[in-house]
């Protein structure tokens, strides 16, 4: 991509359930509060869950609500050829095409990516500058980056979606493109200070040295980003905060935000 071209965050992994787009339309609206232009690629075009969270946000403002900042979004759909060499050559064009319709004008272009493997999934993997792996606080979802050991805890074995990853990094080398920012982000963390908690995090401290990916805390679990989602809007959106959990909520967002390193 040349100089003007935009940031491309990707969010992916292939486990469902892990708050991947909570997760988006917080680091989405995050940085439209930094002012910067964005554009979203949905490629769930099965639960299109980023998608419906953007048009609840414009239903919200044409129904009365306060005018809050909107992303231009579209979803691209897997191709329908009977050949696989077809369907392949159609989503690159479709995924292209998608990408071309924004990149001149943003600065940023998050793409979401549905909870299996896909083709579809797998060139945005390829094309992110920045890949954010939302993974919920357990060693079940550890399990997507490697096989943990019941003794140690450690890893024992890459996982398919670790060695997917590493693929894109050869790719983005051979074409001469700058180094994938891989990004780990527990999500739904329990309140408790557990010795799962622990566990977990030791684990994926000991990870990220071995397939050199960032770990960064994410979200605990909160009501209130459940809550938010029939509106379109985010905790960092909303004007006033009434409870020390909301204040604590959107000093999270934003520090997870700020930790992706996207703005200087």
């Amino acid at each position: 991509m040349d100089e003007k071209a935009a940031h491309i965050i990707v969010l992916g992994n292939e486990k469902g359930g892990t708050g991947k787009s909570t997760l988006a339309m917080h680091i989405i609206v995050g940085l439209l509060s930094k002012g910067k232009k964005v554009a979203v690629i949905d490629l769930d075009a099965r639960q299109k869950s980023v998608a419906r969270y953007l048009q609840n946000r414009e239903a919200f403002m044409a129904n009365g609500g306060t005018s809050v900042a909107m992303p231009e979004f579209k979803v691209i759909a897997q191709s329908a050829a009977s050949l696989i060499k077809d369907r392949e050559i159609e989503d690159q064009q479709n995924l292209q095409e998608g990408l071309n319709a924004f990149n001149e004008h943003v600065d940023f272009i998050v793409i979401d990516c549905p909870g299996n493997d896909t083709y579809l999934s797998r060139l945005a993997h390829a094309l992110a500058d920045t890949l954010v792996t939302p993974l919920n606080d357990s060693f079940i979802d550890l399990d997507l980056l490697g096989e943990v050991s019941a003794t140690n805890f450690q890893i024992k074995k890459l996982s398919f979606y670790t060695e997917m990853v590493w693929e894109s990094r050869k790719y983005r080398s051979a074409s001469g493109k700058p180094p994938m920012d891989w990004i780990v982000v527990r999500t739904r963390l329990a309140s408790l200070d557990s010795r799962n908690n622990k566990r977990v995090h030791a684990a994926l401290e000991s990870l990220q040295k071995r397939i050199m990916f960032r770990y960064v805390p994410g979200l605990y679990e909160r009501v209130i980003y459940k809550e938010l989602f029939p509106s379109g809007l985010t905790i960092l959106d909303l004007e006033k905060v009434n409870s020390m959990s909301h204040v604590a909520a959107r000093q999270e967002v934003r520090s997870l935000v700020d930790s992706l390193n996207l703005v200087e």
